[in-house]
């Protein structure tokens, strides 16, 4: 039997109709490229392993998962890499899903993983700790609204899908879980270079009680800082005004 790890932020899904319920989300589509994030004990991957017709691989970085889950599922042998995410390469050449229970302390790592992988995503369907899924979909305004929402959905169509109780855990996690579908927006708002609107959406949120004046000042030419836009705060633009401010000030 497998043994969980602290350290890994490992809490088992043990709810069967939980399970089909979170693999039920995934478009299914001949010959779909689909990667599983973090397999654990085989609780969706006894599923996903059943769809037809699809390329399935898991990736897990635990030694003993990788050979419980061959013990108990011989199916996923060759479809297993034992590594960390984290520091995988992209899994397939050309368009895939993931799906997964991430691991919840390493949750905003992956998706910034997925940010780096934005033009091979098409799908994403996670289960996060609630406080996390709420920011990825946090509209503007709100007091969740940050850095992971602005660049999730400056490349995702982002949907909160429903929550899962702890007591379909194991050991019951002391936070609430949420499920969400990352939808690939194909670059709807062009945006020709990602680092360099990463960083900007990063600083405009590293200051977020100051004004955009005072948070941007470090990346923004002095004549310029006396703009409407640098008198609001980070949380007041949308994505899209977020992408007008690049394309007029950072976009070179």
């Amino acid at each position: 039997m497998y043994i969980l790890k602290k350290s890994l932020g490992q809490h088992f899904l043990h709810d069967e109709n939980m399970c089909l319920k979170i693999v039920d989300q995934v478009t299914l589509s001949e010959g779909l490229n689909l990667v599983e994030v973090g397999p654990g004990g085989g609780a969706l991957s006894k599923y996903l392993l059943e769809i037809p017709n699809i390329h399935y691989k898991a990736i897990e970085i635990d030694d003993d998962k990788v050979n419980y889950l061959k013990a108990t599922y011989p199916a996923i042998t060759d479809k297993l890499i034992h590594i960390d995410f984290l520091k995988s390469t992209v899994p397939f050449e050309g368009k895939f899903s993931l799906v997964g229970n991430f691991p919840y302390n390493i949750s905003s790592q992956i998706l910034f993983k997925v940010l780096d992988w934005h033009d091979q995503v098409d799908e994403v369907i996670g289960m996060f700790q609630k406080e996390v899924a709420l920011r990825v979909a946090a509209a503007s305004g709100k007091k969740d609204y940050g850095i992971l929402s602005v660049l999730i959905q400056a490349y995702f169509d982002v949907t909160y899908l429903f929550d899962v109780h702890e007591n379909c855990f194991t050991p019951p996690p002391k936070v609430k879980s949420g499920v969400i579908r990352l939808k690939n927006a194909g670059n709807k708002y062009q945006i020709d270079q990602f680092p360099k609107f990463q960083k900007m959406v990063k600083t405009a949120f590293g200051q977020r009680r100051k004004t955009l004046r005072n948070a941007l000042r470090p990346l923004i030419a002095p004549e310029q800082l006396g703009d409407e836009i640098f008198n609001k705060r980070a949380e007041q633009l949308s994505v899209a005004e977020f992408v007008a401010m690049y394309n007029q000030y950072f976009k070179k």
